[in-house]
């Protein structure tokens, strides 16, 4: 997690996901939280940092969405999210 303001109720987080516990990485180490970062390097191909959300509308999300979903990633052997979640489903 995150070490913001949003996270003050930790206990109350972890008891809400119904999660055992929760990682808090150090302040200023963002190699500590590799895959959230990876995330947010994808999405800010998109949406640079000081985008206004609402200014968006919901098919330019949509079309966000759909290639991230669909970017092969090497973590999944080259596959797609959406290949992922049709082989659990």
């Amino acid at each position: 997690a995150d070490n913001g303001s949003e996270f003050l109720d930790s206990k109350g987080l972890q008891k809400a996901a119904k999660c055992d516990e929760v990682y808090y990485a150090h302040p200023f180490s963002s190699w500590e939280r590799g895959s959230n970062e990876n995330g947010n390097r994808i999405l800010r191909r998109f949406l640079p940092k000081g985008t206004d959300f609402s200014a968006l509308k919901p098919r330019e999300l949509k079309r966000i969405e759909d290639w991230v979903n669909n970017y092969p990633r090497k973590i999944f052997g080259y596959k797609t999210a959406n290949d992922m979640y049709a082989a659990a489903a």
